[in-house]
């Protein structure tokens, strides 16, 4: 394994880590003896496949229902000073429930300490105010550090790029979890942000919300040859040295094989990147045209300034993938959590367009006679059964 300086930690943090949403029983929280056998078996096998491959990190989440429980299991009885153990615990109004949602994590996980917590969700102004304002979620946090019972402290976001920032400038962060990986760029100031103040950098599911990567589309498999869309997309992002961890969401313990592969093509990734992204781009813009791809971004509307709050960057993006590279699947999954996700991925579907009036809020884009089309076309390819979040199902 590699391991990689995870800021001002000083962590010594594997450039993969083990995420914990995928192999628990259920998302709620249910009594032990309710968990079946094989379920804790395998998850079990999995942390012990996690732990010989040199991925110490193991991270979870207080909102990933038996996860913490289960993990509890088998984490008092491997070596603790050995382990990174990481959960989440989302931001509150009351910052006493939050410190007792904490309490509740450390007692599933029978530990004394966890490494990491973060504050799980910082996704609008809202629930970083609920984190940063005094008396907040982060003065418990501090605390809890205070006591011993956390070492570190940091947060989890799904949010705009300007709330990360502007989370990451109080400078009370030791870590960030977001997304960023090829499909999704569009975090790269924080991932910058992140850097000037020396913090961490954890990237969320980059093979799962990064495109469904475990079951690839035949089109983006022969773009990525030689290598599978999944080690492209690991080997992309830590061929960034500003990234230092992707969380695997193991579901089971050869879940990690086609991720360790990349390992051995770090060192070269300058000379095996490049024909990769050029097919990429090529293929962009051979289906959506030159001038689509590079300024269809440019100068759209927040939900916030569009009418019916559509989440227009979002349709448009997946409009693009599915185009581009076939990536319907993934397109049709997160277009179907809109209106149906909350803060997590905020706005509504293109399914209202005949009452709504775009141009205004379209008229700084140089495609805004186009968009509208575009929109109808998209929710016409993508709408199907409406989809929830994980943790709601």
């Amino acid at each position: 394994m590699l391991y990689r300086r995870f800021g001002r930690t000083e962590l010594q943090m594997p450039v993969f880590s083990c995420g914990g949403m995928r192999y628990q029983y259920k998302w709620q929280d249910v009594p032990l003896s309710e968990i079946p056998r094989k379920n804790q078996e395998n998850l079990e096998a999995t942390i012990r496949r996690s732990i010989e491959l040199g991925i110490n990190h193991i991270e979870t989440a207080r909102g990933y229902g038996s996860s913490e429980m289960q993990l509890g299991q088998i984490l008092p009885t491997l070596p603790r000073e050995e382990l990174i153990v990481q959960t989440k615990v989302s931001p509150q109004a009351d910052a006493k429930e939050f410190q007792r949602e904490f309490e509740k994590s450390l007692g599933y996980f029978r530990l004394d300490y966890v490494d990491l917590l973060a504050l799980h969700g910082i996704n609008n102004a809202e629930l970083l105010d609920y984190s940063i304002r005094p008396g907040g979620c982060l003065d418990v946090a501090k605390k809890l550090q205070a006591e011993g019972k956390v070492k570190f402290i940091g947060f989890s976001t799904h949010g705009p790029t300007d709330i990360i920032v502007q989370a990451i400038h109080t400078n009370q962060f030791d870590y960030v979890n977001l997304h960023w990986y090829y499909i999704n760029q569009v975090n790269w100031a924080a991932i910058e942000a992140a850097k000037s103040h020396d913090i961490g950098v954890f990237i969320i599911s980059p093979s799962d919300k990064g495109g469904l990567l475990y079951n690839p589309p035949p089109k983006l498999v022969n773009l990525c040859a030689p290598l599978s869309p999944m080690v492209f997309n690991d080997l992309f992002c830590l061929s960034h040295s500003q990234v230092h961890t992707l969380s695997l969401g193991a579901a089971k313990p050869e879940d990690f094989d086609e991720h360790l592969k990349t390992l051995e093509l770090l060192d070269d990734a300058s000379e095996i990147l490049p024909p990769i992204l050029a097919r990429l781009e090529e293929e962009a813009i051979a289906t959506l045209g030159e001038d689509w791809v590079k300024t269809w971004h440019v100068n759209l509307p927040t939900i916030a300034e569009t009418p019916g709050e559509v989440n227009i960057p979002a349709i448009l993006w997946l409009w693009n993938l599915a185009i581009a590279y076939d990536m319907l699947d993934y397109a049709k999954m997160r277009y179907n959590l809109l209106g149906n996700a909350n803060h997590w991925f905020p706005g509504n579907k293109a399914d209202q367009l005949d009452q709504l009036d775009l141009h205004a809020c379209l008229s700084r884009n140089p495609h805004a006679d186009k968009i509208p089309g575009v929109l109808a076309q998209a929710h016409q390819l993508l709408i199907g059964e409406e989809v929830k979040r994980l943790s709601q199902s």
